[in-house]
Order: C-alpha cells, then structure tokens, then sequence
C-alpha cells in the first residue's frame, strides 16, 4: 500500500508511519516544519532510515497512485495536500480511524487520560516486554529506552498480538477505539469542556472489554461502573508506604515493594495504573517491579539536561494547567527555589483555559519563586488577534507572583542564568515547539558560561 501522512512530524502520526513501514507498506509523509525550514530534525532522520519518503506540506508527496491520505484533527480542510487528494480520487482517512483499525486486529491496551498517558503507556510497554511478553507499542512520546536501541521511540513491533497505545482525548477520537483494557488516569479541562469529555470517556469505557480507572478522581466517579481500581490511598491497587523525594518514590502495592526514579506523586499514580493492568494480566509483580526500577523513562519528562554549580536545568513536556501543576509540586521536591520558563503550545488553550493557567501558577510559583512566561507558540493557521499570553500574566501579577515577560530568548537566557543560585532547579516547559529542548541546553550553557568566569 503507497500511503501519506500529512503531518508526518506529528508524534502520533510519525508513530504510525513508521508501523506501517516496518509492515512493508510504502510511506511518505509531509509536514509544515520542513515547509518553515526545520528539515535537520532528529525525527527526520528516524523516518528515513525507514525508508519513509519526506515532503514540504504543499502537496509535492502525493501522487495519483496513492492508495490513502492520513491526516489529523490539525490539519484544515482548505490544506493544499487534502484539495490534492480530492483531485486524484485518494481515500482520506483520520489518523485516529487507522488506529482504530491497528487496535481492532491486535490484542490492545489503550491508555487514556488528561495528563500521563506518555509515561504510563511506555511503563506498561517496559512491564510487558520485561516479562517476556513482546508487545508492539504505538504511542505520543518517545521512550529513552528506544531511542538508545536506535529507534526513533514512540513505536515499537513486536512479535506478538499485544499492542499498548496512547490513546488522545483531545479530538474526542478515542471513541473511536474498542480495547481489549482500558485505562482511565484522570480529567481535568484541557482540549474541550469537562462536559463534552466526561461524554468521550464514557463512550470509550463503554468500548472497553475490561476497564481500570483513577477511583480517586472526582470527574471519573460516575464512569466507574464494573471496573478495576487504582488510586495513592484508595482502589484495589494503591500505595502503602510511601516515600516520597526529589529523584523518585517508593511504595508498596499488593503486597510488593516498587520504586520509581521520577519525582512526584503523578509518577506514583502512572506505576500504580500499570500494577493494576499488570495484576489483570496475571504478570509477575516481582518483574513488573523490576521494570519499573528500571525505567529511564520518556522525552522531555523531566529530562534533566545539566547541573552546574548546584543548579539543574530540566526539560519537560507539561503545557496544560494540570500538567504544570504537577510537573512544579516534582520540581519542588528537586529543589531550593524553582526558576520556570512556560511558552503556552496553543492559542486555543490560552483562550479556554487562562483562568486555570493563572490558578495553578498561583498556587505553585512560590514566594521566592520566579516564572518567565513566553508568548504563545505560534504553529501555523490564522492567530487570534485578542488572544495573547498576557491573558495570564496579568492576573499573576495582580496575585503576587514574579512574572516576567521578555521576549528574546537570550534576554531570557541570561535572566535565568543571572537569577539563578545553587540549589535552583529551572523548569523548562511546554510542547509542540520543537526547539524548547534547544532553548533548554541554551538556558544551561548560559548558566554554565557564568559559574566558570
């Protein structure tokens, strides 16, 4: 089959490229980033050892001989490459409708949620190929693990029928998937009203053969029909014991001892939704413990790039309030002071979500605490001349808290570095930019510039 991803740099989507090339299919894929001159990116490269074939997004990938058309909920129906399509009669087809079909043919885990997917899908994923089980791996992140062993991350195939996928709630697509279990972590507001996403999950529980929810989370308790449970203090799988620090915790949980080198509770809660899948599928606690032990987790979860004179620099995905939440309670356990860079990844979730972004950074941006806030990422598309990042600013200021808005990242680079002190850690978030892991190592080469003078 000759088939093309619009979109291709797309996590999701350059995870399901890359199954579809290691199946023998002939792929090709085009992107916005190659248009706007990012074509030295390490996925790139990943792809094309694959044999995947990349284009500009302007329609020069597809031919009349192509089989289907994959795109995105991004993508918008004026996109030259879908009039293409059109043209030449091509099958177009949603990116979560070929997922569907890779989670109907195998014997699927699909993991859902407002935040922690990423880690949770890639611990099952460790779990599961720890304890001999082979499975194959579609997901939104990619695993270190992975990427050591030369794969691009985010996919993985394996020998047998079971497959663990991340599945998005943002579009409301994961209705669309029939799992074998399911696995609900929380719900916050993020992409669309709790409302509408209550109505998601409960159409995708409804899916699922077996399911397994957060019995802690307030918007989950009327999903929780006949389900298994997890939680930090309630559900059949919680955490006795519980020691909590800066590099990790450790529990106990039916009985047996886990540790986990990722700080805060969040991390608890994904181990602790993998022990429940886990016990479901009758797999050794002991090696479920030992691989989750072992786990060097995901891209820009908290990957620390550095430390200099006592202050660690650390790049991580989180882009919505409760992401962000977390992620700063984690950097507080790491920490003396945290010194925080955010850029909002999206004019929608400024406009929605600005009076949670203000809640979350009040209350974690601590006294002594600093927050440079950038503004809003800019992906392509028409831009909302009302929507700016001073829509959370502003408020901030008003609360109290230390906000600064420059807009040159050397300026901010070097504020960081001449603010920061040993003992610091300075969190570096956001998402769908792909030079904030750059700017990352920028912040710490500036600070590592100053301690050496």
């Amino acid at each position: 089959m000759k088939i093309h991803f619009v979109g291709i740099g797309g996590v999701g989507m350059s995870a399901l490229a890359q199954i579809h090339a290691m199946s023998g299919d002939e792929v090709s894929g085009s992107d916005r980033l190659i248009s706007n001159g990012f074509t030295n990116l390490p996925v790139w490269d990943s792809l094309k050892k694959l044999g995947i074939k990349l284009y500009p997004q302007d329609g020069s990938g597809i031919r009349n001989n192509t089989d289907v058309v994959v795109l995105t909920s991004a993508i918008e129906p004026d996109n030259i490459e879908i009039q293409i399509a059109k043209k030449y009669s091509i099958p177009i087809l949603h990116r979560s409708d070929l997922l569907a079909k890779h989670v109907k043919e195998s014997w699927t885990i699909a993991i859902s949620g407002t935040s922690g997917k990423s880690t949770t899908t890639a611990l099952l994923f460790e779990v599961l190929r720890h304890a001999g089980k082979d499975p194959s791996l579609i997901t939104g992140a990619m695993l270190l693990s992975l990427q050591e062993e030369g794969y691009c991350g985010n996919v993985y195939k394996g020998k047998s029928n079971i497959l663990v996928i991340e599945a998005d709630e943002s579009d409301g697509t994961l209705v669309n998937y029939h799992p074998k279990i399911g696995v609900m972590l929380n719900l916050a507001h993020d992409h669309k009203d709790i409302k509408i996403l209550k109505g998601f999950f409960q159409k995708f529980s409804i899916n699922c053969d077996k399911f397994i929810i957060n019995a802690e989370e307030d918007n989950l308790k009327e999903l929780a029909g006949p389900c298994k449970t997890f939680g930090l203090k309630k559900g059949e799988v919680h955490a006795d014991n519980l020691k909590l620090d800066g590099f990790g915790s450790e529990f106990t949980a039916l009985g047996q001892n886990f540790k986990i080198h990722l700080p805060g509770e969040h991390y608890v809660k994904d181990a602790l939704a993998v022990i429940a899948v886990a016990h479901e599928m009758g797999i050794d606690l002991k090696l479920a413990a030992e691989a989750i032990d072992n786990f060097k987790g995901v891209y820009r979860r908290f990957n620390s790039i550095g430390i200099s004179n006592g202050i660690e620099v650390i790049d991580d995905f989180a882009h919505n309030p409760h992401k962000l939440s977390a992620t700063l309670k984690a950097a507080h356990l790491r920490g003396k002071r945290v010194l925080a860079f955010f850029q909002p990844h999206a004019y929608t979730s400024v406009q929605l979500l600005h009076d949670e972004f203000v809640e979350e950074f009040t209350a974690n941006i601590k006294k002594d605490d600093i927050l440079w806030l950038a503004e809003i990422y800019y992906a392509g598309g028409t831009v909302p001349a009302d929507i700016k990042s001073s829509m959370i600013s502003e408020p901030l200021k008003k609360n109290g808290v230390d906000v600064r808005t420059l807009t040159d990242r050397k300026e901010i680079a070097a504020d960081i570095a001449a603010s920061a002190k040993p003992g610091d850690v300075v969190m570096v978030m956001g998402a769908r930019d792909p030079t904030i892991t750059d700017f990352a190592k920028e912040i710490f080469a500036t600070i590592k510039a100053k301690n050496e003078k």
